[in-house]
């Protein structure tokens, strides 16, 4: 037993079976945390990736390299463009039969090859990483460049890609494995102590959100939410949903380390200078333009790796891609909300959800019934309408929408249609004097 309890060994192992980004980032990142804690000898990340973003594989690589323990990548299939990367950074490449590595080039997300200044810089990152861990650097730049020419191992013009013989063969993977008890066997760690990281629950969701088409949706979400706010005053409920879905949205890109305070600030300023330019600057200005410009920035830049508007540790093309689902989430948004938009706000669901009306009559407010004896009726406006507010007609309270987009205090008005809970008016004459 004294026997066991000395030569046994702890190999942590982790997945990475999807495309590296930053809810695979963030799993590596919590399973090296608990590797650690827990004193492991050996870090295991069995792989089957087909690449993804250079910012967060350079994470993983770093953390690779600067890590205490002896690390293990297990290739179960694929380790391509990034996952190669990450491999390099690795103590020992063990790879199963079928599978392949390389084809590292930097391309966008149509699979189009980036620039020369991009590959020169994927190039000199498998430089280092290969020498720091005593591989071929001139074998890892070919993983990049198709002009280095290697004859032995692919014909010059192409991209290195190593099957699992050929990558044995050129001493770049240390053995072919059928499974990772056969790993423990060549290390000679056959009385290793296995931990497994556990993919939680809340990895899962947080996972799930992250996924653009699901963000895109939460950002209509949100956008519909302070439609229907600004809309239809007093209602709470779309202030809620907003709400609700901006927290699903930002919350999971902060704590994969992606959206910043200052990213989640710049969204919040420009909701509020929206809401300014609706309720209390006359008009439509520089406050309601820059609320919106904010407001499609803060959610774009929330998406993606930047260091305060330095985008060149994100993957190119992401920027890109980062705006267009949020102006195609948004425009989608604006076409649900004028196609149903009207039918929602009359639909019995919604009335049950939403408070009609806040005042209570006692202090002189009515509810605001759809009444057609109040059409053409004359009042007064009692607050500033922007373009929502308050009118008085016959000693009685109600809302109002101005037609006019803006009417101040004590202007005469006639009402001119009744519909939504609101009535809906337009100026008459000059301003009473009281």
């Amino acid at each position: 037993m004294n026997i066991i309890a000395v030569n046994a060994q702890t190999v942590f192992k982790t997945n990475l079976k999807e495309d590296v980004g930053p809810n695979s980032w963030r799993i590596i990142k919590k399973s090296h945390d608990q590797a650690l804690a827990e004193k492991s000898t050996y870090f295991l990340i069995e792989m089957n990736t087909f690449g993804g973003a250079v910012n967060f594989a350079d994470s993983i690589r770093t953390l690779l390299l600067n890590s205490p323990m002896k690390t293990i990548v297990y290739v179960n299939n694929n380790a391509a463009s990034a996952g190669t990367l990450i491999a390099l950074a690795s103590d020992y490449i063990y790879m199963n039969s079928g599978s392949s590595i390389g084809a590292a080039a930097v391309v966008n997300e149509k699979g189009e090859v980036m620039p020369e200044k991009y590959q020169s810089y994927m190039r000199g990152l498998m430089r280092a990483t290969a020498q720091a861990k005593g591989r071929d650097p001139k074998m890892a730049e070919a993983f990049v460049d198709p002009s280095v020419s290697m004859i032995e191992y692919k014909e010059d013009g192409k991209i290195l890609t190593f099957t699992t013989k050929e990558a044995i063969a050129a001493n770049f993977a240390n053995g072919e494995v059928s499974n990772i008890s056969d790993i423990y066997t060549d290390l000679a760690i056959p009385l290793a102590n296995e931990r497994v990281y556990h993919v939680t629950t809340i990895d899962k969701i947080i996972g799930f959100l992250v996924n653009p088409m699901i963000s895109g949706l939460l950002i209509m979400g949100i956008i519909a939410g302070i439609y229907f706010e600004l809309q239809t005053p007093g209602i709470g409920f779309a202030f809620l949903v907003s709400l609700i879905c901006a927290t699903l949205f930002f919350a999971p890109l902060y704590l994969q380390g992606l959206a910043e305070n200052w990213e989640i600030a710049l969204f919040t300023i420009g909701v509020i200078l929206i809401a300014l330019e609706v309720f209390v600057i006359p008009g439509f200005g520089v406050a309601g333009i820059l609320g919106i410009i904010f407001v499609i920035c803060g959610l774009a830049f929330s998406m993606l790796s930047n260091d305060f508007l330095d985008f060149k540790i994100s993957q190119p093309g992401l920027l890109m891609n980062a705006f267009l689902i949020v102006g195609a989430s948004m425009v989608l948004s604006v076409i649900l909300m004028i196609l149903f938009g009207r039918n929602i706000m009359k639909s019995r669901v919604f009335k049950m959800l939403v408070l009609k009306d806040e005042q209570l009559s006692a202090t002189g407010y009515t509810s605001s019934t759809i009444n057609p004896d109040m059409i053409n009726k004359v009042g007064m406006s009692r607050t500033v309408l922007r373009p929502s507010g308050k009118i008085e007609i016959d000693g009685i309270w109600y809302d109002a929408v101005a037609l006019d987009g803006f009417i101040e205090v004590g202007e005469q008005v006639y009402v001119e249609k009744h519909e939504n809970y609101n009535l809906f008016v337009r100026k008459i004459s000059e301003k009473v004097i009281e």
